[in-house]
């Protein structure tokens, strides 16, 4: 029988448990109800529980599921404390929207040449940290640690091989199954088609069909055109599915979706980064608009604050620090996402040991599922700022941190590319192995170039800068 990752009603209910306790929701009574009928919490990493339940227990998962979206949230409303969290999703304010600011990149050829270099550097970034982090997506810290150390690789320097790895340990933290045949250094033959790379191709299609003013069902509407459902995961799945059961947005985005706070946004934010270099609560305006299709409250805001730093990283006159600040200020600052971000770089900033800001995080963070946002934008600005902004030690760090190792070591890999600012800045050991060719299912980008796609992004950021706001 297949087992369908992300959607299955018997798997989605211990996932909605947990999420409700983020929100504040008293679910005691489901909990007790769902195990008693046998009923399992959700699967520790994988997308789908091994064994199909019976019919009624599915049922009853389906019933469950429908009085949980109908628990009260306990603190809505409520300044936050303690453990609470922001519930209602918060767009930036239209006064934040304009002006624009002039940056570096647009007026004249040198200037658009040097955000051309900045956007090629990002691209080839964002494949780079992808790809380092494929082989080791879904272990476990010690599975990672160990396979590096055992290899000479750690603290991480170059790409995960399974050449000279004892066999015990190989099988005791077996690769990503899908992605060693591809991403181990023995196997890489140009960038393989990833999710965390899919999204920015479409949204380069979703701003030549509608501009910058498109509408979350414009981002509907493309998925349904351009996007294969089996190519999307958690948050983006449901969403999926639920348009194809005649659900509008942004109701796609809470309708049995218990991963509407996980990493997915986050992970399509760069294009709207990219795209309003200087502007960086246009660029979260934009995000945010995307991201509502599929994600609440958190879940947009790691989208928001992803594009508003790398809007800033796009304009070309800001180190790292800055440009996270700048991130900071389109999300509300008493939200969880806020805190944990800040959480991040004050470790970075006072702990010399990088492995240290990594286990302090993981004690703080470690009961939130391995793609949720809120640990993953905490060890992602973590390992941008102990770095330094540096590309390499940007990618390694968000890498050896553990959970979404692929997801985390792209945007890492972005925002560095982004301050390199030129593709030679960047060592010859990321960027060779990727022979300028990306693999993508969305219709038209297979096989594209970097310095192909750069030059479009580049087409699109002119054209999104020469727009004037409302």
């Amino acid at each position: 029988m297949i087992r369908l990752t992300w959607v299955q009603p018997e798997d989605l209910v211990g996932h909605e448990l947990r999420q409700a306790e983020e929100e504040g929701k008293d679910a005691t009574s489901v909990r007790t109800r769902w195990l008693t009928a046998g009923g399992h919490l959700a699967p520790t990493r994988a997308g789908a529980s091994p064994t199909p339940p019976s019919p009624h227990l599915r049922a009853f998962a389906e019933k469950l599921l429908a009085e949980l979206s109908q628990l009260p949230v306990l603190w809505a409303g409520v300044p936050q404390g303690g453990t609470g969290g922001h519930n209602t999703t918060n767009r930036p304010a239209p006064e934040n929207k304009a002006p624009r600011q002039a940056v570096s990149g647009r007026g004249g050829v040198g200037e658009r040449n040097a955000l051309r270099h900045r956007l090629h550097t990002a691209w080839l970034g964002r494949a780079a940290g992808c790809l380092l982090g494929k082989p080791v997506e879904k272990l476990p810290l010690t599975g990672i640690r160990s396979l590096a150390k055992a290899t000479g690789n750690w603290p991480l320097t170059t790409w995960f091989t399974a050449k000279g790895l004892p066999p015990e340990l190989a099988a005791a933290h077996p690769w990503n199954k899908r992605s060693a045949k591809t991403s181990l250094a023995e196997n890489i033959n140009g960038m393989p088609e990833d999710d965390d790379l899919n999204y920015p191709l479409l949204n380069l299609r979703l701003l030549q069909r509608h501009g910058r003013d498109f509408t979350t069902a414009d981002v509907a509407r493309l998925w349904l055109d351009e996007l294969p459902a089996a190519r999307t995961f958690t948050a983006e799945r449901i969403a999926y599915r639920n348009l194809l059961n005649g659900i509008e947005p942004p109701h796609t985005a809470t309708h049995q979706n218990p991963f509407r706070e996980w990493i997915g946004a986050l992970i399509r934010a760069d294009v709207h980064g990219w795209t309003n270099p200087g502007a960086p609560a246009a660029a979260a305006d934009s995000a945010y608009r995307d991201a509502c299709l599929t994600h609440t409250a958190n879940g947009v805001y790691g989208a928001m604050f992803a594009a508003a730093t790398i809007a800033e990283a796009a304009a070309g006159t800001g180190d790292v620090h800055h440009c996270l600040r700048t991130g900071l200020t389109v999300v509300p600052e008493d939200s969880r996402l806020s805190r944990a971000v800040h959480h991040g770089i004050q470790l970075a900033h006072s702990t010399t040991d990088f492995d240290q800001v990594v286990d302090d995080l993981h004690a703080t963070y470690g009961h939130h599922h391995w793609v949720h946002v809120i640990p993953n934008a905490a060890l992602l600005a973590a390992a941008l700022t102990h770095a330094d902004g540096d590309f390499s030690g940007s990618i390694t760090r968000a890498v050896s941190g553990g959970w979404d190792t692929d997801s985390n070591g792209a945007t890492a890999g972005s925002i560095a590319g982004l301050l390199a600012g030129h593709p030679d800045a960047l060592p010859d050991r990321w960027t060779s192995p990727l022979h300028n060719r990306l693999a993508s299912s969305v219709p038209g980008f297979d096989d594209a170039g970097f310095d192909a796609l750069a030059d479009l992004t580049t087409e699109l950021a002119q054209e999104t800068q020469e727009t004037p706001l409302p």
